[in-house]
């Protein structure tokens, strides 16, 4: 899918054909749809096509006169059962002389927020300035998909508590990897941004200075909170663990026990039923007070060593 956009006054507006300055998203293109998009802009298109690898990590290159930006993007998808999956995708950015260029496998929220013009001061003519408010973005979706891992993660515990059941464990694994993704994304693009910072690769005006330096601070806010929520989330697994393993054993030692109350009656009376005569004692009642007494010595034995 190809769409053509330019900024009006102050909004963004959706136009029927490419305009010089027109920004040009394209969502999982057809060749058809890449090879227009490149024409249009004159940008290579092996560029147009890099960010259509799921695996694709962020970085940045330039080659004659333009520039590739891959950032990775939060996504938070809902499945059948109703749980929420949260992954990172790769969003490329070509920028040149000609226009500005934005590619991507699925629609995200964070294209969507420029589509419908929910971020100001956005001008397609302005490529730099465009760039950094699409990264600021992606950085605030981040922060914002973060506080949602955290409500998930607490709503999982809070049930935990309740009944220890596997759906909530696998809740909190799921969470785990969706955090593990997130500081690996966060980290590549900070770095992609500390290369911009030096201002060799896109020149940077004082306003575009002071813009990049904000989506850095953003970024380095979302790893924090990533790693923190990460740490807590591995202590949490690490205590249920502790807690499932401890359940157990509580559990096999009653069982252990038991089998030994058990076990002792059980000889006592295979004993006097078999077919011997001349057994000592021989009624229905001595057996019977046998066991109990038996009972009793491995009850206490077993109280004053604390096993039971």
């Amino acid at each position: 899918m190809i769409n053509f956009y330019k900024t009006a006054g102050s909004s963004i507006r959706e136009v029927e054909e490419y305009e010089e300055g027109a920004w040009i998203n394209l969502i999982n293109p057809t060749e058809e749809e890449i090879y227009m998009a490149s024409r249009f802009t004159e940008a290579e298109i092996v560029f147009v096509k890099a960010a259509l690898d799921d695996e694709e990590t962020s970085r940045i290159e330039t080659e004659e006169e333009q520039t590739l930006i891959i950032v990775d993007v939060p996504m938070a998808e809902k499945e059948e059962d109703g749980t929420v999956v949260f992954s990172t995708l790769p969003l490329g950015v070509v920028m040149t002389k000609k226009g500005i260029i934005t590619v991507a496998l699925k629609e995200t929220s964070v294209i969507s927020d420029f589509k419908n013009g929910i971020i100001r001061g956005v001008d397609t003519m302005q490529k730099t300035r465009f760039l950094l408010l699409l990264m600021l973005r992606a950085a605030n979706r981040y922060l914002f998909h973060l506080r949602q891992i955290e409500k998930a993660s607490d709503r999982s515990e809070d049930e935990l508590y309740k009944s220890q059941r596997n759906q909530e464990i696998m809740q909190l694994l799921n969470l785990e990897k969706s955090l593990v993704y997130f500081s690996a994304s966060l980290k590549s693009s900070e770095a992609t941004l500390e290369k911009l910072l030096r201002g060799r690769i896109i020149k940077l005006y004082d306003e575009d200075q002071e813009l990049l330096e904000d989506v850095i601070i953003e970024f380095k806010q979302a790893i924090e909170m990533a790693d923190i929520y990460t740490h807590t989330l591995n202590s949490t697994m690490d205590a249920y663990a502790s807690i499932i393993s401890n359940n157990m054993n509580q559990i096999m030692k009653v069982l252990t026990l038991m089998t030994i109350f058990m076990t002792i009656p059980t000889i006592i009376f295979s004993y006097y039923g078999m077919n011997v005569t001349n057994l000592p004692i021989a009624n229905s009642i001595f057996p019977i007070f046998i066991s109990l007494i038996a009972v009793g010595i491995i009850w206490l034995v077993l109280k004053k060593r604390g096993l039971y």
